[in-house]
């Protein structure tokens, strides 16, 4: 069953060889095997990719269940005074992935050399119940009875340019002034919607649509054509942000408006006797993201949500 999903989660024999440390040979023989016992076909290969069979699809659903209770009979079994230990696979935001947690994991792993961990940083929709992950992070309002959520911290959202788009446009003052600007705009990958700028102050609200000469999908491109001086740009003020901030790369404006904040949230599934490898992780990411937000300003406006949230990926409904 752990071949079969990792087959059809990297969508490759190859690939799924690779994570498992099997040749690609053995990855085949376990899943031929696999369908001669079950006495069906599970999945379809062409030249050019794979995909699950109806019954392929229910064995899947129900493979990714029963690995999940495993996991769980294996915590509950564990010795509690032994050290955390085994493969835990994760996913998180890219940008977290790349700015935050990976560049702390030397410390997770001085503490828990005993686990091995798997770390996927995307920004698609990842449902830890459906994909076998033991836990995510994501960024959004989360709202899933089937998953436990612990907050991390909310990323204020900033307005800001370059120094050289202001000083050949000028600098906003007031919303007003946005219709003579240009912006860089963010749209859905899933469906092209473009996003507006947002605004809160006290009651008031105020989403406003600038014109644009690039829109983007992805939040470190975004901030890279703002700080080519391509335009305004609304984006979490993580740890990249900071820096283009303090050293002079983008200039916030309209600082008196806030333009809301993205929180973030580490999902795990509700285990009455999760894996210590999982506890062990969970604490030391909602600890690691306490010391990040503590040098973060704090928003005019910290509750108020962001249009952010519209294009970032929630768990998939009941």
């Amino acid at each position: 069953m752990e071949v079969f999903t990792r087959v059809v989660e990297l969508g490759s024999f190859t690939r799924a060889g690779l994570a498992l440390q099997m040749p690609k040979a053995r990855v085949t023989t376990v899943i031929q095997a696999l369908e001669a016992h079950l006495g069906v076909r599970l999945l379809i290969r062409t030249t050019r990719r794979i995909s699950l069979t109806d019954e392929g699809a229910l064995f899947h659903q129900r493979a990714l269940a029963m690995l999940g209770q495993m996991r769980e009979l294996e915590g509950a079994l564990h010795d509690p005074s032994g050290a955390p230990s085994g493969r835990l696979r994760v996913d998180v935001p890219a940008a977290m992935g790349r700015q935050v947690i990976a560049p702390a994991l030397a410390d997770f792993f001085r503490r828990y050399p005993e686990i091995v961990l798997e770390l996927g940083s995307s920004d698609r929709p990842v449902d830890p119940l459906a994909e076998g992950y033991d836990c995510v992070v994501r960024a959004g309002e989360v709202h899933d009875e089937r998953l436990v959520a612990r907050p991390l911290g909310r990323l204020p959202i900033v307005t800001c340019a370059a120094p050289a788009y202001l000083d050949a446009h000028g600098t906003p003052r007031t919303l007003d002034d946005l219709a003579q600007h240009c912006v860089v705009n963010f749209y859905s990958p899933r469906d092209g919607h473009l996003f507006p700028f947002d605004f809160h102050r006290g009651g008031d609200h105020h989403p406003l649509r600038g014109t644009h000469r690039v829109a983007c999908n992805d939040v470190d491109t975004a901030i890279a054509a703002a700080v080519a001086g391509l335009g305004l740009v609304q984006a979490p003020c993580s740890r990249v942000v900071v820096d283009h901030l303090a050293h002079g790369r983008l200039v916030q404006v309209l600082a008196d408006w806030s333009a809301g904040s993205l929180p973030l949230t580490l999902l795990h599934a509700r285990l009455r006797h999760p894996a210590a490898k999982l506890r062990a992780f969970s604490d030391w990411l909602v600890a690691l993201f306490q010391r990040e937000f503590d040098g973060l300003p704090t928003p005019l406006d910290g509750q108020q949500p962001s249009p952010w949230l519209a294009m970032l990926d929630r768990p998939p409904p009941r």
